[in-house]
């Protein structure tokens, strides 16, 4: 009988979809032959006796395993124990929605996926004072660089702010200490999380979370997380650590069954639209000397990355306004790092090719053109660079990989991949059409394997065909996930 964890060795009467697809003359359903965690062949059904437990596809389609590329774990698997404010219409509907839910076992109240940008009030002090009283508050913005809280929690974590909005390295301080639970409270949280990612064909992550990490998934693949291969990252702060300890990029970490990986330098150069600091070209509307913020200078990201080249790790270069991106490809350009541009949401026209050349990855995020779309259409109003690009970087040859940015948006790459190739969530036209993905470009900008002999059997059954016109790519049915082989999911 197959449940989860069974270790499959044949997927019998499959047909394959997305990277493999194109070593097969037709599409008649084969039986994919796994030994050892890897396909070692791919036949036509039935030709090939097939030995061990079987994995009835009854012609469904298999897709490689899927990644998310750009995940804040804990955060993501804290919030579903957080108020979601993503519907929240104003600073006043938010406030009060906050007064009404009961503190965690800390003693805090903690919102999450509020927009300040798009309410016609803005937030104050005094409007979540009146609501909230006593108990500290803390109201988590989508994007994760701003964090509303009250009198109390200003008083408690020590900071002060006249509106009490904090911002970038403040509002991701705040964001640390209210994710730095038990670590038994986070570890049951991130398994939970990361069975419901299974559900959605996800088997590898790429983990930003802003707290050494090293340890962390030591411990939790210890405890026995086993739904998804990891790369975890490190930042600034633990750069000096993690070259002691000897971490490189790529390489597997010691007792976790082969499944976690040493990540990138994480860098977080600017902020955000959605909190006004993504650091532009042109200014921001209203303020004619407001170009964003760049969180890192140009001498010093070229000095971490010069000591990240020199230590053997990857970057993963937080760039989301065009400002920012220039000064990234800059330092690359100096240094000679590798690793990926994250967001690049405003690209200007002579970078997409640059961004191509240096040999950088562009992960990119597509559900946060259709969230952020509003957002643009005012405050970017008057940028001339590129908003949001996917099809322009790859046309100029550079290679992409989708994600999320969960719990910004959510982790499934159904909806990524829906986002990339639709351009549009709701009853609009698509968003810039000119930068749809096709579908083929969409799964293979998430997943890293193919399905073809001497590939992981990091594998998807689909309950439909990706390809099939009007086909739910948001609602894709998932038969059954497996990771090596081992089956982490059946629907």
């Amino acid at each position: 009988m197959t449940e989860v964890g069974t270790r499959i060795a044949v997927i019998r009467g499959a047909r394959i979809a997305g990277p493999g697809r194109e070593f097969l003359m037709d599409d008649e359903p084969v039986d994919i032959h796994v030994d050892a965690g890897r396909i070692v062949d791919i036949a036509p059904a039935g030709s090939l006796a097939a030995g061990g437990q079987i994995l009835e596809a009854d012609g469904a389609w298999v897709v490689p395993g899927l990644w998310d590329s750009h995940v804040h774990t804990v955060q993501w698997a804290l919030a579903s124990e957080r108020e979601q404010l993503g519907d929240s219409v104003s600073a006043l509907d938010a406030a009060r929605r906050m007064s009404t839910i009961a503190p965690l076992s800390d003693g805090r109240r903690v919102g999450t996926g509020f927009r300040d940008a798009l309410w016609a009030d803005s937030p104050s002090l005094d409007v979540l004072d009146e609501a909230t009283g006593a108990v500290p508050t803390y109201l988590i913005n989508a994007d994760v660089h701003s964090v509303w809280v009250n009198s109390a929690a200003l008083t408690r974590e020590g900071f002060s702010s006249p509106d009490g909005m904090l911002r970038e390295e403040d509002a991701f301080e705040i964001s640390k200490r209210v994710n730095a639970v038990e670590p038994d409270h986070g570890d049951r949280a991130v398994r939970a999380a990361g069975t419901a990612a299974a559900s959605k064909g996800v088997t590898g992550i790429v983990d930003f979370d802003m707290a050494w990490n090293a340890d962390a998934w030591t411990r939790r693949a210890g405890g026995g997380f086993g739904t998804q291969r990891v790369e975890f990252a490190v930042y600034p702060a633990d750069l000096t650590r993690a070259i002691a300890e000897g971490l490189r990029t790529g390489e597997l970490l010691p007792r976790t069954d082969g499944l976690i990986r040493i990540g990138p330098l994480k860098i977080i150069t600017d902020g955000s639209l959605g909190t006004r600091t993504a650091a532009c070209s042109h200014a921001y509307p209203g303020d004619d000397g407001d170009f964003g913020v760049m969180n890192i200078p140009p001498s010093d990201l070229i000095e971490l990355l010069t000591t990240a080249v020199g230590s053997g790790l990857n970057v993963a270069v937080h760039a989301i306004g065009d400002r920012a991106v220039s000064s990234a490809l800059d330092a690359v350009t100096v240094t000679g790092a590798s690793g990926t541009i994250e967001h690049a949401q405003l690209v200007r026209h002579a970078d997409l090719a640059r961004l191509a050349r240096l040999g950088l990855v562009a992960s990119v995020q597509p559900q946060h053109a259709l969230d952020d779309r509003d957002l643009v259409d005012g405050y970017w109003a008057a940028q001339t660079a590129v908003g949001y690009p996917m099809a322009s970087l790859l046309r100029a040859g550079a290679e992409l990989r989708l994600g999320s940015d969960a719990p910004v948006a959510p982790l499934d790459p159904w909806c990524a991949i829906a986002a990339a190739v639709e351009r549009t969530d709701d009853e609009r036209e698509a968003w810039h059409p000119e930068e749809r993905l096709s579908v083929d470009e969409a799964l293979s900008a998430s997943v890293r394997s193919a399905v073809r002999p001497g590939e992981p059997a990091d594998l998807v059954v689909c309950g439909a065909d990706p390809h099939a016109t009007g086909a739910d790519l948001r609602r894709m049915p998932i038969l059954a996930t497996l990771l090596g082989g081992r089956v982490t999911h059946l629907g």
